[in-house]
């Protein structure tokens, strides 16, 4: 499949990409642990079908210690007892936020409580920004039909 664009041939996306991407790293370095940062964009980008994103989020959590067994049960997070509480928080939130076409009131105030249980404020901005900017990048990438299979692990860092 060859994509629709190429987002770093022409001035107008190489400027907007510039920026949005370093949003993306303002997020890596946010005071969340690394493992939750790539398990929610692994969610949510199975959840919209971003191969893109699936791919390099399964790469960069490997190549920071996760593990396969983890990796292989995040879509079926609520069955596999493997995450923490604090880690099962984060996903219903990544899900609720995603989702919220599905459930017609967003995040539920159960959702956002149970969040704010094992996230601090700060935290919690940085959870709501991670799920907003992981889906919007899912949706440039499915948008433009961009190639998944040969993203190395810190590609764009």
């Amino acid at each position: 499949m060859d994509a629709r664009v190429n987002y770093f041939a022409g001035p107008t996306a190489g400027t907007a990409l510039k920026y949005f991407m370093s949003a993306g790293k303002a997020l890596r370095d946010a005071p969340l642990p690394t493992a939750t940062q790539e398990l929610m964009a692994l969610r949510v980008s199975q959840i919209n079908g971003c191969a893109v994103c699936i791919d390099m989020h399964t790469k960069e959590a490997a190549a920071a210690g996760e593990t396969s067994v983890r990796l292989n049960l995040v879509a079926a997070w609520r069955e596999a007892p493997v995450f923490t509480e604090a880690e099962r928080a984060a996903l219903e939130l990544a899900e609720e936020g995603t989702r919220v076409a599905d459930g017609a009131g967003g995040v539920s105030e159960e959702v956002w409580a149970q969040a704010a249980e094992h996230y601090d404020e700060e935290q919690l901005i940085a959870l709501v920004a991670q799920v907003s900017f992981m889906n919007a990048v899912n949706r440039l990438n499915i948008i433009t039909r961009q190639p998944a299979g040969d993203y190395e692990p810190g590609q764009f860092h």
